[in-house]
């Protein structure tokens, strides 16, 4: 049943606050997100600028870069992500806890960026594992990745525990482990990962 904002309202002004269990969960996990401490190449030097002094990523809650995987609930892939490099990327994403969060940091992490042709490179860490923020640019400054937690915060802020619209953590039906693919005779097995890519078909335009 919904409160009167009203009466919540002055509640507040006497200190009395009052909430849900789902929201007073959303506040704290919003608050307190532990980044993965890794970087793939140069948009983890903007990373690291963002966690220094200047930029102070510590103001938003999330200054607890983690060495391990097992203590990390958001993973940030800065860089170029190759085509040796993706398994490792993938394995340690199944080796965070959940509920976990990725930003796809830059336009190598996205799309391949301008060594999107080339035959080494991965042309977007989504083909593997679901992205909840991405970050154009080349390499984006500090500022686009605080905006990107920023975003990411909101998006926690609506996270539900119960319903149609439940966390993936709560979701008994949602599998525990994505696909890590394998080094195959001449590209990675699978090229991606159906549960996670699914690229519009294309449709040629008819010759006149």
């Amino acid at each position: 049943m919904a409160m009167d904002e009203s009466l919540k309202s002055e509640l507040q002004k006497a200190g009395v606050f009052v909430t849900s269990i789902e929201q007073l969960y959303n506040w704290g996990r919003k608050n307190s997100i532990w980044p993965l401490q890794f970087g793939l190449a140069c948009c983890a030097i903007e990373m690291i600028a963002t966690a220094c002094a200047r930029y102070d990523m510590a103001r938003f809650g999330a200054e607890v870069f983690r060495p391990s995987p097992r203590q990390a609930d958001l993973m940030i892939v800065a860089g170029t992500v190759t085509k040796k490099m993706a398994p490792q990327v993938v394995r340690l994403f199944n080796q965070m806890p959940e509920p976990k969060y990725v930003i796809a940091m830059g336009a190598c992490a996205i799309s391949g960026g301008p060594f999107k042709e080339g035959y080494n490179v991965l042309k977007g860490i989504d083909r593997y594992i679901p992205v909840d923020v991405h970050i154009p640019g080349c390499p984006p400054r500090p500022e686009a990745l605080l905006h990107a937690l920023i975003t990411l915060q909101k998006q926690i802020e609506q996270d539900h525990l119960t319903g149609k619209r439940k966390l993936r953590a709560y979701d008994r039906e949602q599998k525990a482990e994505w696909l890590v693919p394998a080094y195959g005779e001449h590209d990675l097995e699978p090229p991606r990962n159906p549960e996670v890519w699914k690229p519009e078909p294309q449709v040629r335009p008819e010759a006149k």
